[in-house]
This record gives C-alpha cells, structure tokens and sequence, in this order.
C-alpha cells in the first residue's frame, strides 16, 4: 500500500490503459477510413461522434451521413449525437420539422434559451433525450490575446472567431447565463456540458452549476486546463473530482480526418488519450508545456471508472 492510502483505495496503473473499458463522448468523426476504429477497438474505447453545425468544415449533413456509416458498421462500438440546424427559424413549421428530424436520430446538440426552442427543449425532457450543449467557445475567445491562457496561436490564426475583436456579437457571460437559464426551465433535462462546460477557467464556477442543477454533467475535453488546475493546486482540483465524481465524464474533442498515413495517425491519438490516463490514473510527472511540472491526479479505480464509462453510461444512455 502506498503512503496516503487508505485500505479500502485501490489504483489503476499505466499498464491497466487497455485493460480498462473507456468511452471517449467528444470525437468528430470526418473520414470513411477505419483506422481509427481499429485503434478503437485495441485500445478499449467506445465513441460517440458528435454532429455539429458550423461555419467552416465539414457540412453538417456530410458529417451525419459518416457518422451513420459508422454507425451501422459498428453498432456496438459506436454512438452519434445529432444536432439540429437554426436555417429556416421564421418558417412557422421549424418546430415541426425539427422534432420530426430528432425523432430519426438518438440524441442531440444545441445551447439556447430562446423560448422558441422550449417545444424542442420539452420534447427531449418529456422523452429523456440527453442534450449536448456546446455553449461557445472558452473565455479565452473573449480576452486579447495577450492575455489568453492556451488559446492564442489559434485565435491568432483565425481573427474571424475572436469574439474580443467581435463587440458585435453576444458576449461569453450571455452565452453562460443562457444556458444557466435554460437549464432552470427545463430541470429534467439530461445534460453534458462539452469542455467542462465552457466554464474550464473556474473549478469553482462548474461547481456552482454541479450544485444548482443536479441533472447537470460535463465533459473533461480541455484537458489542458485541467492540468493547469492541478499545477496550482493539486490537492483542490483531486478533491473536486471526488466531490463530482458523478458528473463527469471523460472526452477528448478528437477530429478524425482522413490521412494518408493512418499509422502515424492512430499513434498520435493513443499516444494522446494515453497521456490523458496517465493525468487521471497515476502520479506520474506530467510537463505542462510553458507552465510547469505537475503530477497526476492518481483518482481511485472507482472514480477513474465512473469517469471512463459508467458516468457515459448513466447520462447519455439513462442508465444508473
């Protein structure tokens, strides 16, 4: 036994990665290729691949049309979250027509609070539909560049979705407090948060959330952040996933393009989801590139389960 644990603690360690079952709940799946099931499969993960609208990319109908190929080649293996488009809001059928496309799916994506999406929000509660709510980007987004956490070489590159430079559009604390409020109409709803619910700044504003609304769960994609938590206070940030050890749920945000060497490829994604165990799993010396040396987390299997798949489990598939 090591020093520090108690008799009932037991841990998992770096050899137990492809021993463990895992779901990874925030991929974006762009290619036919099947490498990455492959690796899928070796390294014990099962996937859901997340549809999305946006204004660059893949069109969302391409991505669904993937999403279901995979999906019926590997049905056990595999699960999609759809989403639903905002084109045609004045068109008094929008309702109609979404809630009939959401019933040719499984579950769905979205983060507003505007009263015309109450029927669509209702329609999920009522039927126990879990929603994935991206609720923009991190705050990262809205700060100069100067003074942003990870985000800079990226907004940098694309100044067309720095909201700092964009006054225009709706700020950060609109988008939260809408999702807040919309979390407040609708209690039953079943909800993940994707990126620790864009609240990855602040372990104790997620934590406000966890407390408000009990039907609340987030994903851990900004993993980053996660490990900068733990740098500054690594005792806090191993607390906090005890506390909420039930309403987390592990994510990567991998984007799964094609790739003309699809065994470098499927490295580089072990070898990420890899350091991610070992971030949770272990006390293993991590480098937080620019920041420091920190430690693992070293959770209890009990918790590193709940986070890996059971936690999956329970709120994408209603399961206790």
């Amino acid at each position: 036994m090591k020093p520090g644990q108690t008799p009932s603690e037991e841990y998992y360690s770096i050899k137990d990665f492809k021993k463990v079952k895992k779901k990874d709940i925030h991929i974006h799946i762009n290619t036919d290729q099947e490498s990455f099931i492959e690796l899928a499969e070796d390294d014990n993960f099962q996937l859901v691949d997340i549809v999305d609208d946006r204004p660059f990319g893949l069109p969302m109908a391409e991505q669904q049309t993937l999403a279901f190929h995979h999906l019926r080649k590997n049905p056990g293996l595999m699960a999609v979250a759809t989403t639903f488009s905002t084109n045609g809001w004045e068109n008094k059928n929008w309702v109609k027509e979404t809630i009939d496309g959401l019933k040719k799916s499984i579950s769905k994506f979205v983060m507003v609070d505007d009263n015309r999406l109450d029927p669509v929000l209702d329609y999920l509660e009522k039927n126990g539909i879990p929603l994935i709510g991206h609720n923009g980007e991190p705050r990262d987004c809205w700060m100069p560049l100067n003074k942003m956490t990870f985000s800079k070489g990226y907004y940098s590159s694309h100044p067309e979705y720095h909201m700092y430079l964009h006054p225009e559009y709706p700020s950060y604390d609109d988008q939260i407090n809408a999702r807040d409020n919309m979390l407040k109409k609708h209690p039953y709803l079943r909800f993940v948060g994707a990126h620790l619910g864009s609240l990855e700044w602040s372990l104790g504003e997620l934590a406000k959330r966890f407390d408000k609304y009990p039907n609340m769960s987030v994903d851990l994609s900004r993993i980053s952040n996660l490990q900068l938590h733990t740098l500054k206070n690594w005792k806090k940030t191993r607390n906090f996933f005890i506390k909420y050890q039930d309403r987390l749920v592990y994510g990567s945000d991998k984007t799964i393009n094609a790739s003309n060497n699809p065994d470098a490829f499927k490295k580089g994604i072990h070898d990420s989801w890899l350091r991610d165990w070992v971030f949770f799993a272990t006390n293993e010396k991590i480098d937080l590139q620019g920041f420091g040396e920190l430690k693992g987390l070293h959770l209890p299997k009990t918790v590193i389960d709940k986070i890996y798949f059971e936690n999956g489990e329970k709120w994408l598939n209603g399961t206790d």
